[in-house]
């Protein structure tokens, strides 16, 4: 049963020092039977892209409140393309511009959450995308 979990890496790229956020839906995610990986604070998208090859995920959900997601969340993104793990599903979150959102979809990333939304809105997007 347990090898049928979606698996997910919850990630903070960058300076930014503020986890609550992405600490509440990586424990939403759990609740909702996914296994989680949390890589913690002040993270390089090279070490994101690594431990999610290493724990062979499915989701990477990055956060962000720092400002300087368009660079951080691209450099993933790149770096996945690079190396040939284009099936990964990408999310992300925090104080991002709705004018990034598009530049960022386009880079790759299925989503993009917005403070306030319901984790239980996340939840099923991601069953929906993985399961689906």
């Amino acid at each position: 049963m347990a090898e049928n979990r979606i698996r997910v890496l919850i990630a903070k790229p960058g300076l930014d020092g503020h986890d609550r956020g992405a600490k509440v839906v990586a424990q939403a995610l759990r609740d909702a039977g996914m296994e989680v990986i949390y890589t913690g604070l002040r993270r390089t998208p090279e070490q994101i892209v690594s431990a999610a090859i290493q724990e062979d995920v499915q989701v990477i959900g990055l956060s962000s409140l720092s400002g300087a997601h368009n660079h951080l969340f691209q450099k993933v993104a790149g770096l996945l393309e690079e190396k040939g793990y284009t099936d990964i599903l990408l999310i992300g979150g925090g104080i991002i511009p709705d004018k990034d959102r598009k530049k960022l979809e386009e880079m790759g990333f299925d989503c993009i959450f917005s403070p306030g939304t319901s984790t239980s809105k996340i939840v099923e997007f991601i069953q929906d995308r993985v399961n689906g």
